[in-house]
């Protein structure tokens, strides 16, 4: 079963990060224009790198899977608990808001 310590947190944390900075950066890059294009590719950029060389600074060479498993599905699992539970307490706002 999964272990949580503060280094898997930190590195869930730059997983997140990475994915932001991925996702930001391509919607700055498509929509934007002049400086905005160019901070967006750089965003991109690093958004990119990040994750390599969080690869090779955790990776294990006994460890088969370990980025996978340790990194990468906590780092979905808390993504997708993150969205449920906005979701239901955003639904819950509304249905206030729209009984009143």
């Amino acid at each position: 079963m999964y272990n949580w310590d503060w280094l898997t947190f930190l590195q869930v944390i730059l997983s997140l990060l990475s994915l932001t900075f991925i996702v930001v950066g391509a919607l700055t890059t498509y929509f934007g224009s002049g400086k905005s294009r160019a901070a967006g590719i750089s965003i991109l950029i690093v958004g990119i790198i990040l994750p390599i060389i969080m690869y090779f600074a955790w990776w294990r060479p006994n460890g088969s899977g370990y980025f996978t498993n340790s990194i990468l599905l906590p780092g979905l699992l808390y993504i997708g608990g993150g969205i449920i539970g906005v979701a239901i307490g955003f639904g819950v706002f509304l249905g206030i808001i729209m009984k009143t």
